[in-house]
């Protein structure tokens, strides 16, 4: 099991991707639960982020084991504008708490090591269980990006949500 881990929440943890992990990280984002949800990326694109310093390609495993349960993929860690897109969560185990963790994790990580400003994602209009959690979890409603993903013959619209560095903190002390 590997001990390096970037952080650790009760039920999961998380670490850099391997090239390894792969093939695991391509079956999770093809699985029928997840990929309406989510733009599909080959596996060079995946392999080509495991490497590039702007982005975080992140593997979420079961806290006490080598269970991969998911994976993480957060993007401008060289932004000037210290604006840092939560690209990717996809999640295994649905319905447990674990993607609630992985948020928490991913604005610990954004805001705590990577020092953004802002946070920022896309959710599908349609995938409300997303929605509900980010929005539980600080992020708000921007705008929508109209018909900006295409999924097989048809278009869907994007809402775009952020957190911001002082709501975040704010929040964990408590404020």
């Amino acid at each position: 099991m590997p001990e390096d881990f970037l952080l650790k929440a009760r039920q999961i943890a998380i670490r850099y991707t391997t090239v390894e992990d792969l093939d695991t990280v391509l079956k999770m984002e093809r699985d029928a639960e997840n990929a309406p949800f989510i733009r599909q990326w080959t596996k060079r694109q995946h392999r080509s982020a495991v490497k590039d310093k702007n982005i975080a390609h992140l593997i979420i495993q079961k806290r006490n084991s080598d269970q991969v349960i998911g994976y993480i993929i957060i993007v401008g860690l060289e932004n000037y504008d210290q604006n840092i897109e939560f690209k990717r969560l996809v999640i295994t185990e649905k319905g447990v708490g674990l993607g609630r963790q992985a948020v928490q994790l991913i604005k610990r990580l954004a805001f705590e090591k990577f020092g953004a400003h802002r946070l920022w994602l896309e959710v599908v209009l349609h995938n409300d269980r997303a929605y509900e959690l980010y929005k539980s979890e600080g992020f708000t409603d921007e705008g929508v990006h109209r018909e900006s993903l295409r999924q097989e013959n048809r278009f869907v619209s994007m809402k775009v949500m952020s957190v911001l560095s002082h709501e975040f903190f704010m929040k964990k002390v408590g404020g």
